[in-house]
This record gives C-alpha cells, sequence and structure tokens, in this order.
C-alpha cells in the first residue's frame, strides 16, 4: 500500500500534467445540460478498446453522425453499422455495439444501467469497460485498469519488475483516486500514460496480462477487413471476393465470418450483416 505522502505526490504529479497538457477529446465533451451520455461514452470506450485515439476520433465522429442516440443504432441494419465501423479493424466490436445498442432499448426502455452488473450484462461489456463507462458518464469512483494505467502505476511503483499482475495495481489504482471527481482524475490518468509511453517507452509490457499485437499485414485481420470492405460495397460470390483479395486463406475467413454473424449468403452471394429471420 501507498503512504500519504506517496499518494499526494503522485497525485500532483498527475494534476500538474494534466492542467498543462490534458487532451481535448471529443467524448469529453458533456451533452446540452452538463451532464455525460453513456451511450457516447460506451461507443467511444468500445472503439478505444484496440484501436488509438487518433484513428478513433474521425470514426467517433461519423459513427455518432449516423447513430446520434442508442435508439437509432438499434434499429439500424447491421450491414450499416459495420459499414460506419469499416477502417477501425476487430469488427466484432461493432456487432456487440449493436446488440448492446438493442438490448439497453429492449430491456431498459432505452434507459442506461448504472451498476456494473447490468452493464456487464450487455454484449462486449467487460468488468473494466463497464466501470469506465460508470465513471465517465455518472461520474462514479470505479475501479479499473486499461494499459495506460497499468502504464502509469508500473512506471511509478514497479521500475524494474516483470509480469505485474493487475491484482498488484489494482490497490493502488483505488487508493489514489480521487473520489470527488473520478472521470477527470481518469481522464489525467490517461493522458500521462500516453506522455509516460512516449517519454520511457511503454512500461505495460512489463503487465502479466501484456499480449503484443501482431503485424496486421498479411494477417487473417487483414483479409477479414478487405472481406467486410468488399461487401460493404455490393453483394460478392466467392470468385469475386478472390479475384479482389487473393489469398489462399480466404475460405476460412468466410467461414469465420458468416459463423459469427457478421456476413451471411443468398445463394451463391456473400451480403454484409446478419441473415435475416
Amino acid at each position: 500500500m501507498l503512504s500519504k505522502q506517496q499518494v499526494y505526490l503522485f497525485r500532483e504529479t498527475v494534476w500538474e500534467y494534466y492542467r498543462a497538457h490534458g487532451r481535448d477529446l471529443p467524448w469529453r465533451h458533456p451533452v446540452r445540460g452538463g451532464d455525460f451520455d453513456p451511450y457516447r461514452i460506451m461507443v467511444s470506450e468500445v472503439m478505444l478498446q484496440q484501436t488509438q485515439v487518433p484513428r478513433v476520433i474521425p470514426k467517433y465522429q461519423e459513427f455518432l453522425h449516423q447513430f446520434p442516440d442508442v435508439y437509432n443504432l438499434s434499429r439500424a441494419p447491421l450491414a450499416d453499422v459495420l459499414t460506419v465501423w469499416s477502417g477501425l479493424g476487430y469488427n466484432r466490436r461493432a456487432k456487440f455495439l449493436h446488440q448492446a445498442a438493442k438490448q439497453v432499448v429492449t430491456e431498459h426502455n432505452g434507459t442506461f444501467p448504472t451498476t456494473l452488473n447490468m452493464l456487464t450484462n450487455l454484449p462486449g461489456i467487460g468488468p473494466n469497460t463497464a466501470a469506465a463507462i460508470l465513471a465517465y458518464a455518472y461520474n462514479q469512483p470505479q475501479v479499473f485498469v486499461e494499459t495506460n494505467i497499468r502504464t502509469v502505476f508500473i512506471h511509478h511503483f514497479f521500475p524494474d519488475q516483470e509480469n505485474i499482475d493487475d491484482k498488484q495495481l489494482l490497490p493502488l489504482i483505488e487508493q489514489a483516486l480521487d473520489r470527488e471527481n473520478p472521470r477527470t482524475w481518469y481522464w489525467a490518468l490517461m493522458d500521462y500514460g500516453t506522455h509516460i509511453k512516449a517519454l520511457h517507452g511503454n512500461a505495460a509490457r512489463a503487465s502479466k496480462h501484456y499480449a503484443k499485437q501482431s503485424s496486421f499485414k498479411g494477417s487473417l485481420r487483414q483479409i477479414r477487413g478487405a472481406v467486410l470492405r468488399n461487401l460493404a460495397s455490393t453483394p460478392a460470390s466467392e470468385k469475386q471476393l478472390d479475384q479482389q483479395i487473393r489469398d489462399a486463406r480466404l475460405i476460412q475467413v468466410l467461414e469465420s465470418l458468416e459463423n459469427e454473424g457478421l456476413i451471411h449468403r443468398v445463394r451463391s452471394e456473400y451480403r454484409l450483416g446478419a441473415k435475416e429471420a
């Protein structure tokens, strides 16, 4: 555990950086009346799970333009959601968002849950994402960890150590949490973590939970993205897709995308989205 002096000095370091260099990001803007929209927070958190901020910003803005609220997203065909999502990768996230929106509308009358248990019942929303939504949308003093938070706490409190478990970090994260304004505190931690990565490298590599992302070029992810981009324009047969993609793993990718409900077949043509019942 940290001493009171350690907590004080650590907080001052984080706040000092944030006061001087805090980022103005679109998901940090309140809606009319000064509240924060949990729908917008959920969209941003899911997008940021495996994608860097500069790539997320334009897609986040485009997504909200097309689907400005949970009702619009719940009513949209999955094909439209996947088309807007195209370019972000890890397209199952788009399907999870779509399913989550439907569940919020059908089970909660369009009102977002305000507890961890209820949020984690939504598709694609794990404990850390749920806690982040509660902190950012409702200013709840939740405790969660993600890569920037790992970077900050490992850099400050576990230098020169390896294989650090989140269980070692969580008590410190809870102890350092600013309970009066957790929303802004987590913004500050995120920005400070980005700064530490740029200055000292990614300390989160020392985490037991760190997994280096494989190269995109030549990967199955690249083929998946190419299939979905092609089908966003027009339905296509396997032969037509093969002419565009030219990879022996295409059949494997088509099978996996179909099994996941991201594409479906109508006779010999593949189409974007799940097959309607």
